[in-house]
């Protein structure tokens, strides 16, 4: 089977459903077409700049190149980790806490797949090593965010109860913890739902994209079987560091809830 190209026509006649939806916009009065304009712009540059950025990369092999495109993709998934939540932690907190959570997440579950299932060589091969970096952030940033900001939330608004429990003896981790296990299960059930439906309800990302560029079924069935797999733990991963981290973060040694460490603004 070969591949079939794209042409630009062919891009064009499906942004047509774009103008469909700015034209629902319009029409219902949402206010949505302006945003939904420049999103597609952007999104078709960025995507764009990628592609060209990725020729160059996966041309050279580089492993320079290939830490410098992983290091810029963790940054730029930690930021938008450290930005979703509603709280924010003074001293950049969410944005340490994002950062260790998104590098350790990622890095473990990609270095993982690529020295036992996938074995490229050179095991840092850009064509493998950043296109899973790419799927795996998605959930991790997907995950740790969700985790994040309900875990933040909860406690902000739950701080009389919280401070009541430990004027009765009751732990700092004791009090946190139904909030930290309720945040965990949130950052988790996109994952659950998405590994839930696979197959039966949606066919995923990665297995379309092999079955059209002709690869066997039962190939492209297994590789996105790994994928799964892989995503659930990154997202277990990402969830559970954000929470543990932040739970670290808002404490402290004389087992005090530290509310003065949250941001005012």
């Amino acid at each position: 089977m070969n591949t079939i190209n794209l042409t630009a026509l062919d891009l064009a006649i499906a942004a047509s459903l774009i103008v469909l939806d700015a034209g629902m916009s319009i029409a219902f009065r949402l206010r949505l077409h302006r945003q939904l304009l420049i999103a597609t712009v952007r999104m078709v540059i960025q995507l764009l700049l990628v592609g060209l950025v990725l020729r160059v990369v996966l041309a050279s092999g580089s492993a320079a190149m290939t830490l410098a495109i992983v290091l810029l993709m963790i940054g730029a998934a930690a930021r938008e980790v450290a930005v979703r939540p509603k709280q924010r932690l003074l001293r950049w907190g969410n944005y340490r806490i994002a950062a260790l959570v998104v590098a350790l997440s990622s890095m473990a579950t990609v270095l993982l797949a690529l020295m036992t299932a996938i074995q490229p060589t050179p095991w840092y091969d850009p064509r493998y090593a950043i296109p899973l970096m790419g799927i795996i952030l998605g959930s991790v940033l997907h995950s740790a965010s969700i985790a994040l900001d309900a875990f933040l939330g909860d406690v902000v608004n739950s701080r009389n109860k919280i401070e009541g429990q430990l004027a009765l003896g009751t732990t700092l981790q004791q009090s946190l913890a139904p909030f930290m296990r309720d945040a965990v299960r949130k950052g988790l059930i996109p994952i659950i739902n998405q590994m839930a439906a696979a197959g039966i309800i949606t066919l995923p990302g990665i297995m379309t994209g092999q079955l059209l560029a002709g690869l066997d079924p039962l190939s492209a069935v297994k590789y996105q079987i790994l994928l799964l797999f892989l995503l659930a733990g990154s997202s277990g991963l990402a969830s559970g560091g954000a929470v543990f981290f932040a739970s670290r973060s808002i404490s402290d040694k004389r087992e005090r809830l530290r509310l003065d460490r949250f941001s005012t603004r």
